[in-house]
């Protein structure tokens, strides 16, 4: 079996060098076949969503902003493991860990906490895959529409724990969902 017949993929074909016709040189029948498909999509149904006045229907997979939880003492979840940073194919996640202090108990649940979390949202492809990976169910994409706001500066796009945190109501009503459960 020669390297020229191997194929991994199953895909390879063989191409020949045929002399093309005199018809085949016209490109007529080209163009008509490509006319009649533009005149088959003119009576096709329109995909378009008057967006106002119409809300396209999300999937029931996909995911939003990033948030990081807390608990319902309102203390982050993180611990800076991350494996959140390590899943993330797009290499989007940066953080500095650091050790909790004495009188900041009621702001961490663990010793080592994220002093410095963020996500270039100009790189993420919002994957889901940092809140697979994370083991404290830290992070996670939300279901809201809102995605990342425009902007003409490279910093806007970096977000930071100001941005990521989940606001403290939040998380209390979260708890008393969970608790009612």
């Amino acid at each position: 079996m020669s390297i020229e017949t191997i194929s991994l993929s199953g895909r390879k074909k063989l191409v020949s060098n045929k002399e093309m016709t005199f018809w085949e040189r016209l490109y007529l029948v080209a163009i008509v076949k490509g006319l009649l498909i533009t005149i088959k999509h003119f009576f096709r149904k329109k995909a378009t969503i008057h967006y106002p006045e119409q809300v396209r229907e999300m999937s029931p997979v996909y995911r939003g902003q990033h948030q990081l939880k807390r608990d319902e003492q309102g203390r982050e979840n993180c611990t800076a493991c991350g494996l959140c940073a390590l899943s993330c194919p797009a290499e989007a996640i940066t953080m500095k860990a650091a050790e909790r202090k004495a009188d900041e108990k009621h702001l961490y649940r663990e010793e080592k906490y994220a002093e410095i979390y963020e996500i270039n949202m100009l790189r993420c492809i919002f994957c889901g895959l940092c809140e697979e990976a994370c083991p404290k169910d830290a992070i996670y994409l939300t279901t809201s529409k809102v995605l990342v706001p425009s902007s003409y500066e490279r910093e806007d796009f970096i977000f930071g724990k100001d941005r990521l945190v989940m606001p403290l109501d939040v998380a209390i009503k979260n708890a008393q969902l969970n608790n009612a459960n």
